[in-house]
């Protein structure tokens, strides 16, 4: 594997889709259809055209991204929520570290971020590589989701860089 991290590219936003869509990645989502992820996606260029996504590439070819949801308001700049996704046939192979490693530096320079936060589902597998990466639970919001008759807790992690 050869692994690189650029910063990404409206194109890029066809990968971001993609990986949305997977089952396996949209069920830790709030998003429910196409259309929502279509949405999602409109509202990810936001971010890409100031430069705070990036993408990881896999002997070139695109497998995951990551970006901060950078705040409007001077007030909250210093801090934001972030948001990663590693394709199905790439995970567990330290790409999402990597990717991580990589916003991290993204965020303090140049965005001169102190905190990310994020929020990820109760049962997420992901949560392991967050705890790994240094960051740590703050709350709970036990009835985040409802399907059908089922609640889905939302777990509020935080680090500091």
């Amino acid at each position: 594997m050869f692994l690189e991290i650029e910063i990404s590219q409206v194109k890029d936003g066809e990968l971001f889709k993609k990986i949305l869509l997977q089952p396996d990645v949209l069920q830790y989502f709030p998003m429910y259809d196409v259309r929502e992820v279509e949405d999602s996606v409109r509202v990810w260029e936001i971010f890409c055209k100031r430069g705070a996504s990036i993408t990881a590439l896999d002997e070139g070819k695109p497998c995951g991204m990551a970006f901060l949801n950078l705040q409007g308001y001077k007030k909250f700049a210093h801090q934001c929520l972030i948001t990663i996704l590693v394709d199905q046939d790439h995970r567990n192979k330290g790409i999402g570290t990597k990717l991580l490693e990589e916003l991290f530096k993204l965020a303090k320079q140049p965005f001169g971020m102190e905190m990310l936060h994020l929020e990820v589902y109760e049962g997420n597998p992901a949560i392991h590589l967050y705890e790994r990466m240094g960051f740590k639970e703050y709350g709970v919001q036990k009835m985040f989701i409802k399907e059908d008759d089922r609640y889905i807790g939302k777990i509020l992690m935080e680090r500091d860089i």
